[in-house]
């Protein structure tokens, strides 16, 4: 899975459309291996974008819930902490090797 990929359901204030294109344009360059397409490509890779954006915010308004509302700042903290777990983690791999 894409890390740069975040969970978009159940926030208050609820997700943006910024924030879907942001997800979908991160999973298409994923899929497609490719930060910036060719001149020949970008007709594709923004209709994906496009297509996968709207399924997104489909998706989120049909989704329900009965659990409280996710903070952003605390769920960006856990992120924060995850990344330096997976740095620690490499640090020590990289050292016991050399």
């Amino acid at each position: 899975m894409c890390r740069n990929i975040r969970m978009l359901h159940n926030f208050d204030p609820p997700t943006n459309d910024d924030e879907v294109r942001e997800a979908a344009l991160q999973f298409v360059r994923k899929v497609s291996g490719s930060t910036r397409p060719s001149r020949a490509n970008t007709a594709a890779f923004d209709q994906a974008v496009d297509e996968i954006a709207a399924a997104t915010r489909r998706l989120l308004d049909g989704l329900v819930t009965n659990a409280p509302p996710h903070d952003r700042e605390r769920e960006a903290l856990k992120g924060r902490e995850r990344h330096e777990k997976r740095m620690e983690r490499e640090v020590r791999i990289r050292t016991a090797t050399a």
